[in-house]
């Protein structure tokens, strides 16, 4: 009896490994505030998906680029991942500072005050990613739609600290992509 009980919770241990196995890994997104809560106790880099419920290139990035297993690993793995809707009217304290949310001008909403910051002077587009240090500094805000070919050199470079030291042409020149 107790050999069948072994093997049995031996055969079930095995199968979800290999469920698990076969499950692609998703990017594990968090709010603004869960991400700093973690930060305080295990610091990492943010990366900030800045996007609006109407933009089609923002759901397109969700759904190739974030999706792409090898691009979702490293997210989770370097990155606290924070989801921002530059156009929520929810107020955000971020940095010490609150920034207050989006208003309706004329049928149409305003940018956030804090997705504003991110783009800081430059021309606002979506979908675009911020990266902020561990100390939630800002390294810089891409604007635009990225493939998983395209963005992976740049998490790389930026989880790495390379942009401190390299330029980034030449570090993707010599980057191999860990993509299958």
């Amino acid at each position: 009896m107790k050999a069948s009980i072994t093997v049995v919770l031996f055969a079930f241990f095995f199968a979800n490994l290999t469920i698990s196995a076969q499950t692609p890994e998703k990017v594990k997104w968090y709010t603004m505030e869960e991400a700093i809560q973690l930060n305080a106790k295990t610091p990492k880099k943010f990366i900030i998906d800045i996007y609006t419920d109407w933009c089609g290139w923002c759901k397109k990035m969700d759904k190739d680029t974030f999706n792409e297993p090898e691009i979702a690993r490293y997210i989770n793995a370097n990155y606290y991942p924070v989801k921002f809707d530059a156009e929520s009217s929810e107020s955000v304290v971020f940095g010490g500072k609150k920034y207050e949310g989006s208003s309706a001008a004329g049928g149409r909403k305003s940018p956030h005050q804090l997705a504003v910051a991110f783009f800081n002077g430059q021309s606002i587009g979506y979908p675009a990613i911020a990266y902020l240090t561990e100390k939630l500094e800002m390294i810089g805000t891409v604007p635009g739609y990225k493939t998983p070919q395209q963005i992976e050199p740049l998490l790389h470079y930026i989880a790495e600290s390379k942009y401190q030291t390299e330029a980034f042409d030449k570090y993707s020149a010599s980057f191999v992509s860990r993509m299958k």
